[in-house]
């Protein structure tokens, strides 16, 4: 299964969109030190990094379609609805 995930930096305030075959593993890469494993995003926007949305799909098609429509602007609006009612 493939993973569309949401993840947020309450340090740098900055939400980021990926698909993955291993949520657990990515989370790790996106928290850790840096290496060659992260992204210009990642690395310049330092979190911690907190999951707050996923979805799974049966294949990497469907994934990365969900994951084109997180991205637009109807669906970065959700994402930071998400946040919105995560926050006290």
């Amino acid at each position: 299964m493939f993973t569309v995930y949401a993840i947020y930096s309450q340090t740098s305030d900055k939400i980021y969109i990926g698909q993955t075959i291993d949520i657990d593993s990515r989370l790790k890469q996106h928290n850790s030190n840096g290496g060659d494993h992260l992204g210009k995003f990642t690395l310049q926007n330092r979190g911690p990094w907190a999951l707050i949305h996923k979805e799974a799909f049966p294949t990497r098609t469907e994934a990365i379609k969900r994951e084109r429509q997180l991205k637009s602007f109807r669906g970065r609006e959700f994402v930071k609805n998400l946040i919105k009612h995560m926050r006290p």
